[in-house]
């Protein structure tokens, strides 16, 4: 079941870039890639995209390190063959591999509450596919491990077919591959978990790209006030074109930032989304939401031992605090509705878009995030 056009055998020589080890820069290798198993997809990667994620496990700070590896999670690609019992793709098929899945069977999954399905929930540490415990990748003969259940960086990758989101054939693939991961995680916390009313003011904390996609939620929900919070200045301009309408540096006040946000919104907001996995952030973006109504969302990621106090008469006065995953959405069910928004130029993906380079030149993508200067570079894969 291959896609026209493609004459090679059952497990193709194609070309990925691969990390031999921690913080070294990737490297363009001829990699082989075997043919899907039960439940499982392989398909062509046409454009990819450099997330914070695979940054930091590149990097390989505070986890275990597995090498070699290759990295990618935000994606889109076609469908080129399918394995034993998939149903609902066929080659041709288009589809956005999430670094996340939906099994659709477990609790979870027949939950409308969540969507952190039990089978194939993120994990950073397994390198191989669930079906036999082994990678679908290798170099003469030696295993080139899997990330996330993804692995975009390469022209060809396996997907447990749980992972793969069919969407629009008609949706750019070169604008929608930033669905996979960032993007939808910040949009989904304001709009599937904080839900400002129109009319609302929300505080950002952290205007990265997923903060700046939350920016973008509260402008979609019609926030009146959208207030951005950074210790990085710079980012205060492009901010703007999310729709944020004001700006807070904490290192500009001498009180904690949750008062001065308090001070400017009569009491505080009515809901705030936390994207930067800072501990002081998390308290700070709970703390300056408004009593009996205000709600605060944290989205990042904090290191594996930290923790954080709050009095507990910040919930006794009503305050509510709440966290989510990838914004609460299921990936197969709820991401084609998110490219329709997309289509329905009801949200805008362009400005996220800073820069775009080939995968010969991947590690510039690299650079850029590292300086601190792209949102999102698009990696074109041929």
């Amino acid at each position: 079941m291959l896609l026209s056009g493609l004459s090679w055998g059952s497990s193709p020589c194609i070309v990925a870039a691969v990390a031999w080890e921690a913080g070294k820069p990737l490297v363009i290798e001829e990699v082989e890639v075997a043919p899907p198993q039960a439940n499982e997809v392989r398909l062509k990667v046409l454009y990819t995209a450099l997330c914070h994620t695979d940054v930091y496990f590149w990097e390989a700070k505070g986890q275990t390190p597995v090498f070699p590896r290759i990295f990618g999670h935000e994606a889109a690609g076609i469908v080129e063959s399918v394995g034993e019992g998939v149903t609902g793709l066929v080659p041709g098929d288009h589809v956005l591999p999430v670094f996340t899945g939906e099994c659709k069977e477990c609790r979870h999954c027949k939950s409308k509450e969540s969507n952190m399905c039990d089978l194939l929930r993120i994990n950073t540490d397994r390198g191989v596919m669930l079906n036999d415990g082994q990678s679908r990748f290798s170099i003469k003969g030696k295993p080139i491990y899997h990330f996330v259940g993804t692995s975009t960086f390469s022209e060809y990758t396996v997907v447990h077919v749980g992972c793969l989101a069919k969407i629009n054939p008609a949706a750019p693939l070169d604008k929608v591959c930033i669905l996979s991961c960032g993007v939808s995680t910040g949009l989904g916390a304001t709009l599937n978990v904080a839900k400002p009313a129109k009319g609302s003011t929300v505080a950002i904390f952290g205007l990265g790209a997923v903060g700046l996609s939350a920016a973008e939620g509260a402008r979609i929900a019609g926030a009146s006030r959208i207030i951005g919070v950074d210790l990085n200045p710079k980012r205060f301009h492009e901010a703007k074109k999310f729709g944020v309408t004001e700006f807070v540096n904490p290192k500009d006040y001498d009180k904690p930032v949750q008062q001065v946000i308090a001070d400017m919104t009569n009491g505080g907001v009515d809901r705030s989304v936390e994207c930067t996995g800072n501990i002081n952030a998390m308290i700070s973006a709970f703390e300056c939401v408004h009593d009996g109504w205000g709600v605060a969302v944290l989205v990042g990621v904090p290191n594996k031992d930290d923790s954080f106090k709050s009095h507990p008469m910040n919930f006794l006065n009503e305050r509510t605090l709440k966290g989510t995953f990838f914004g609460n959405y299921k990936p197969r069910t709820d991401l084609p509705e998110v490219v329709e928004m997309y289509m329905r130029k009801e949200l805008e993906l362009e400005k996220f878009i800073t820069h775009e380079v080939t995968l010969s030149d991947i590690n510039k993508a690299f650079d850029y995030m590292l300086n601190g200067e792209s949102l999102r570079c698009i990696i074109k894969m041929e």
